[in-house]
This record gives C-alpha cells, sequence and structure tokens, in this order.
C-alpha cells in the first residue's frame, strides 16, 4: 500500500514523503533517497521494490526547501534543472529532513538508507552527521550509489556501517576519488566497483546496466538483512 504522508523536520519545516507499506509486518525501515531529479516514477519504483522485500519503506521529498514536489525527467533540461537545485541545498538541513523520515517510520524498528547519486552523498553525510536517540530513529546503517559529491565532504566520517556502490567508468567522479572514499570510510563498510559508468541503477534511462544493478541490490539486501534485518 503507497500513500503520502506529511513530515515537520526539527526546525519546524514540513516535507512531504512517499510511503510504501510491506504486505504483513514490516522487518525493519528503509529512507529511500533520490538522485537530483527528485521522487520521480524511478525513486517511487524503487520504494516500492524495497517494501516488496518487507521493508516499510520511505522517500522524503529532499528538495521541498527549494521547489516543492520536485519530479523531474531525464533531459537535458530537467538534468541542468536538478543540478541547479542541487546547489540551494544545505546539508545539515537535510540531515533535519531525513531524520524527520526517520521518526516517521521508526515505529517499525531499525532503520536504513539507500541513496542514489545525490542521495548517495546525502547517504553519507547522515551516515555522519546524524545526533541519532529520538531524532535519528535508530538509523543503523546506510548505502550509497554512486554518491560523486562525496568528494566535497570528506571531512564527514560516517559512525555506522555503509555499503558503497561505484562504477568504475563513471564520468562523474575518477578511480583515484573512489578510492580516496573507501580508505576513509568506517572500516565495518563495504566498496563494490562494477564495469559500467554513472546511474547504473535507473531502469529510465541509457545508463542502466542491468547485470550491475542486480548484484548492487542483491549485495545491498544481503547488508541491509545483516545490519537492520
Amino acid at each position: 500500500m503507497t500513500r503520502h504522508l506529511n513530515l515537520k523536520a526539527a526546525d519546524g519545516f514540513e516535507l512531504k514523503a512517499y510511503v510504501t507499506e510491506p504486505e504483513g509486518a514490516p522487518r525493519a525501515a528503509l529512507i529511500i533517497l533520490p538522485e537530483i531529479f527528485g521522487v520521480n516514477s524511478h525513486i517511487r519504483s524503487v520504494t516500492d521494490r524495497y517494501a516488496q522485500h518487507g521493508y516499510l519503506a520511505i522517500a522524503p521529498n529532499m528538495f521541498d526547501r527549494v521547489q516543492r514536489d520536485l519530479d523531474l525527467g531525464y533531459s537535458d533540461d530537467d538534468v541542468k534543472t536538478g543540478q541547479a537545485l542541487m546547489r540551494t541545498l544545505d546539508w545539515d538541513q537535510a540531515v533535519l529532513d531525513i531524520e524527520a523520515a526517520a521518526q516517521a517510520v521508526g515505529h517499525a524498528g531499525k532503520v536504513g538508507i539507500v541513496g542514489y547519486c545525490w542521495g548517495g552523498t546525502a547517504a553519507w553525510v547522515a551516515a555522519s552527521r546524524s545526533t541519532g536517540g529520538d531524532r535519528g530513529a535508530n538509523i543503523t546503517c546506510a548505502v550509497s550509489y554512486y554518491g560523486n559529491a562525496i568528494t566535497t565532504v570528506m571531512e564527514d566520517r560516517p559512525r555506522i556501517p555503509m555499503m558503497l556502490h561505484w562504477g568504475e567508468k563513471d564520468h562523474l567522479i575518477a578511480l583515484a576519488d573512489i578510492e580516496r572514499v573507501r580508505d576513509i570510510a568506517p572500516a565495518s563498510s563495504q566498496t563494490f566497483i562494477y564495469p559500467t559508468g554513472h546511474g547504473f541503477n535507473c531502469d529510465q534511462r541509457s545508463l542502466y546496466h542491468p547485470e550491475s544493478a542486480a548484484l548492487a541490490e542483491q549485495r545491498t539486501l544481503d547488508f541491509l538483512k545483516a545490519h537492520i534485518g
């Protein structure tokens, strides 16, 4: 079952979220963090898919602070719009919004994060800056897909286990920088590099690489099972 939910961050800001409930009791909760295109049809489908695996899945509208209900496609104009909006976001505010999502689904148990591109960097930042406790609502692990902007927040050091997925041909980040990120990730973290480029999980783009996407998803599910159930 899918529904839309209103969230309130600790600073009083209100944002929306897309929520999908699993059949039966949830095994745990999962926050899905979007690319620069917002909670579009692809992110909604990812959220639905994780609910099919038993998770109470929530995709917060992380761009609501700069543009409400962002839902872009993948044209060149959409990319330019998303990039411009991304540059106006504040990381500390983003963490507050992620924590609000965690609070909304925390009754399901432990909470994990899976983020893509911008959301992959947001997963890293949240894993580093979330205060935990009531606001963090048991955020226990995080997964980052091709979070190339992690290189701009290298002072942030995650305090929870992470899994990081990269494409070796990613035009937005060099292999040497991927190695730098791996070197400062928590010892409990895992890094995987696939024979493809950026955005390989998105089946709505020419960047899609089904073999890498399937393998990364299975590794992610195994990681989530180990850390949140």
